[in-house]
């Protein structure tokens, strides 16, 4: 028989369990989708566009009855509040998390593909568009040209260093650009002169990039983008729409593309495994780690659901989105 002071212990460790498991994920899983397969006929996109996870892995619809968003980013230490939307035509903005929106582009600016804070400067932001990119200081209320030094306009990636203020990654036709001044002028790395889809930086190192690209595979960096080697031969002549590293691992990355499935790599792009079995497809646009939930990597597949492995790929369970054409799914910090 326990001693009462061995009992209450007992109750007081299943206290402490119980309120682990009940405490809320410190980050809130965002998604932008078009209902390709699982369209409703409706004289509105009313199942199609931004759409939020909670705590129960549960999806719910919010934002703009727009279709064609192929991303979205929350600006940092806005609690979810302050939302950018690429869309077909322009930029949306909210500064409500999501109840009221704003387009706050002209009729100039259209194919709005993707968007990167500046972790230095909340206010300062990127964004590609197919016609070149745009730079914004007020948070995406305003915008402005940043085509200065390019040759080539049509870029899908954008990344801000996370490391050094003002240092942007731009993914062009034309292989990839840096610029140092904050998108200000942009100048050529060593990069081939291919369209690149994805531009991804480790959490867990700053130095270390990855990049997907039309037809020519993956790309890693080590040195901040300054140089770039090729990785995976199996996926080198591949379109790579997805790449990901994992935030407490510098040594776990993850890329996927048509055709391709997923293929993940342990020792830091020496080598490379495919992990696609257990997944209904290989078409994937759209890899990212959780980072609540150590070694968890999301994958979305073209109409056949996301789905989620804590085994880095050996086994895959179901997260939802039956139906959608995934463009973006994005982690951002709640309000603790």
């Amino acid at each position: 028989m326990k001693s009462p002071a061995a009992f209450f212990l007992a109750l007081l460790l299943a206290g402490v369990s119980s309120l682990a498991a009940d405490t809320p994920p410190a980050h809130r899983l965002y998604a932008a989708v078009a209902m390709t397969k699982a369209q409703k006929n409706s004289a509105t996109p009313t199942d199609s566009g931004l759409y939020q996870r909670d705590e129960h892995g549960e999806w719910s619809y919010f934002g703009p009855r727009v279709l064609g968003i192929a991303s979205l980013a929350v600006q940092p230490g806005s609690h979810g509040q302050v939302i950018l939307v690429a869309i077909a035509d322009g930029v949306l903005r909210s500064m409500d998390g999501g109840r009221t929106w704003r387009k706050t582009t002209g009729w100039d600016v259209a194919d709005v593909r993707s968007f990167a804070f500046d972790p230095a400067d909340a206010n300062r932001v990127y964004a590609s568009t197919c016609w070149g990119p745009l730079r914004s200081t007020d948070g995406g209320a305003t915008w402005s040209l940043a085509q200065a030094g390019l040759t080539q306009l049509y870029c899908q990636a954008v990344a801000a260093d996370a490391e050094k203020p003002g240092r942007v990654l731009l993914g062009t036709e034309d292989g990839i650009y840096r610029s140092t001044d904050a998108a200000k002028t942009w100048a050529r790395t060593e990069f081939p002169p291919v369209s690149v889809l994805r531009i991804a930086q480790s959490p867990a190192d700053p130095h270390l990039l990855l990049a997907g690209t039309q037809g020519r595979g993956a790309w890693l960096s080590r040195d901040s983008g300054a140089t770039w080697t090729a990785v995976d031969p199996a996926t080198g002549t591949s379109n790579l729409y997805a790449a990901a590293l994992d935030p407490r691992d510098v040594h776990r990355l993850a890329v996927g593309g048509w055709g391709v499935g997923v293929r993940v790599s342990a020792d830091g792009g020496a080598t490379w495994t495919d992990r696609t079995a257990g997944l209904p497809v290989k078409n994937i646009f759209v890899l990212a780690f959780d980072p609540d939930v150590p070694g968890r990597l999301l994958a979305s597949t073209f109409e056949e659901g996301t789905f989620y492995t804590d085994d880095f790929g050996r086994t895959w369970h179901s997260a939802g989105l039956d139906g959608a054409y995934v463009f973006d799914l994005i982690f951002v910090p709640t309000a603790r």
